[in-house]
């Protein structure tokens, strides 16, 4: 059993209706990707979508983009 400190796994049930099982069944065999693989690009898409970060390196870009955003209006507010 191997173990990773760097990035520790969340488990989680989900409840999926039986034709949206069978549509992401087909899917991962058509694909040859795991239930994993497709659920790790589920989450991260959907992340993008609502302008969140998957991880550390985006989730500090999109800080210093907020804070450069938000210092711009206070300078164009205080002119």
């Amino acid at each position: 059993m191997s173990t990773n400190k760097a990035s520790p796994q969340r488990r989680k049930l989900i409840a999926f209706d039986e034709e949206t099982w069978q549509a992401i069944d087909i899917l991962a065999r058509d694909s040859m990707k795991s239930w994993q693989e497709l659920s790790d690009e589920a989450f991260r898409d959907l992340l993008t979508k609502h302008g969140r970060a998957d991880d550390l390196k985006t989730a500090l870009k999109l800080s210093i983009k907020q804070s450069a955003s938000t210092g711009a209006e206070r300078q164009h507010k205080t002119r």
